[in-house]
């Protein structure tokens, strides 16, 4: 997380492309996939109260997985079983990571059919112009924001303040994240990487046309985040729920300042479960904030997420697990001129002895609305015992569930847009 990652379970595979004699790569493909498990105290490597790195899984610094042709399983292997918390699926590790190498040798045979078609000088022009062109676009629509600050002030559950001030002057934005936190104890620490994609998915969403998604989106941009703070914490600590929990308030906190919506749910709604010998992770969607001129969706992932929920079909074959509930959760959308989305409930009952963890946001802070908008209803967790015992649960949350308990997990509503709220 700390050289350019998120947090560990997504894991990168980098290869280089050699399209001549020399000794120095033309190109690099790279592809990064998140893992179902890659060890730490909890299954599915999202503990809800990690401290340190090492307590989210194994910390995989940089190392040469492929040589000579070879993939290396025997190294592998040793580097998953190594530290206080070793992966507990290994197999399925080496099989996806063989699988991330196999579609980076896609990659390099296509760049270089690509080169032996149009030469690899014409190549790397047209790279400088994608780079080019989302920079243009990118810088067009930061001139058609009026020039001055906007400032906007969002905070956490745990009252963890995020802040983030626009300056915009012509076709120049600075984007400054004083005021926000020092890093703090827990796990909500966002890495730099991941701040800089919010930025840019914030960027890409200002831009009405289509438009090449690289590192050109932030060339018109100067980005300044507080050495030390929860947005560029010191190494070592942990960060699991930076990359899916404070992703979304940074994407909160640069909507708000444009003024443009009302707050999407805010929080991946992650969820674990496992024993010892198996780990499942899910996130599930919610509500989407409403804007100016069309209401919020209703039930779907939004922002600093691209995953796709598991089937109920396959996830109740697979795992010992039945999904009594998966539904839109009426009333959950903030009113207004435009009503925001409404959140799902998703209620789990397990068949035998699980560990599940939680981590969410956004269960006590409400998503809020825009230009009069309502807020959002926050979310809600909770467990209902075999023996009819409910206990409600916080954000964060590791708990043991027996066969026959039942797991509830109610998401956010969208915030709405313009008053007066209804």
């Amino acid at each position: 997380p700390y050289e350019g990652g998120s947090h560990l379970p997504d894991i990168t595979v980098v290869s280089p492309v050699f399209v001549g004699a020399g000794a120095t790569p033309d190109f690099f493909v790279a592809s990064r996939g998140h893992h179902a498990d890659v060890g730490g105290r909890t299954p599915g490597s999202m503990p809800p109260d990690s401290t340190r790195l090492e307590e989210e899984g194994v910390v995989l610094e940089a190392f040469r997985l492929v040589a000579a042709g070879r993939f290396d399983e025997a190294g592998l292997r040793a580097r998953l079983g190594a530290g206080p918390f070793p992966a507990r699926s290994p197999d399925d590790n080496v099989a996806d990571l063989e699988a991330m190498v196999a579609s980076n040798q896609a990659g390099i045979d296509l760049l270089r059919a690509m080169v032996d078609q149009e030469g690899v000088d014409a190549v790397r022009v047209t790279m400088r112009q994608l780079q080019a062109a989302a920079a243009a676009k990118v810088a067009r629509e930061i001139g058609r924001l009026p020039d001055g600050d906007h400032v906007f002030r969002d905070q956490l559950d745990d009252g963890t303040p995020v802040v983030a001030r626009l300056g915009v002057a012509g076709e120049r934005m600075t984007i400054d994240f004083a005021g926000t936190a020092d890093a703090i104890a827990g796990n909500l620490n966002a890495p730099r990487a991941v701040v800089h994609a919010a930025i840019i998915y914030v960027l890409r969403c200002l831009v009405a046309e289509r438009i090449p998604l690289n590192g050109g989106c932030l060339a018109p941009v100067e980005i300044r985040i507080p050495e030390g703070s929860l947005l560029d914490p010191p190494r070592g600590r942990a960060v699991v729920g930076g990359n899916v929990e404070t992703s979304q308030r940074v994407v909160d906190v640069l909507l708000g300042a444009l003024g443009r919506t009302g707050a999407s749910q805010g929080t991946m709604n992650n969820v674990t479960f496992g024993d010892a010998r198996f780990g499942y992770y899910e996130t599930i969607g919610g509500g989407a904030g409403a804007g100016a001129d069309f209401d919020g969706a209703s039930g779907v992932h939004t922002h600093m997420t691209n995953t796709r929920i598991t089937d109920v079909e396959v996830l109740e074959t697979r795992y010992p697990v039945r999904i009594e509930r998966f539904s839109l959760r009426p009333g959950s959308g903030g009113g207004g001129r435009h009503r925001g989305g409404e959140g799902l409930v998703r209620a789990y009952r397990f068949q035998v002895p699980v560990t599940a963890s939680l981590l969410t946001e956004r269960r006590l802070i409400a998503p809020y609305g825009q230009a009069g908008g309502a807020p959002g209803v926050p979310g809600e967790n909770r467990v209902e015992r075999a023996d009819g015992r409910v206990e409600r649960l916080g954000p964060k949350a590791r708990v043991a569930l027996e066969a026959h308990d039942r797991l509830v997990v109610e998401t956010p509503g969208g915030g709405g847009f313009g008053g007066p709220a209804s």
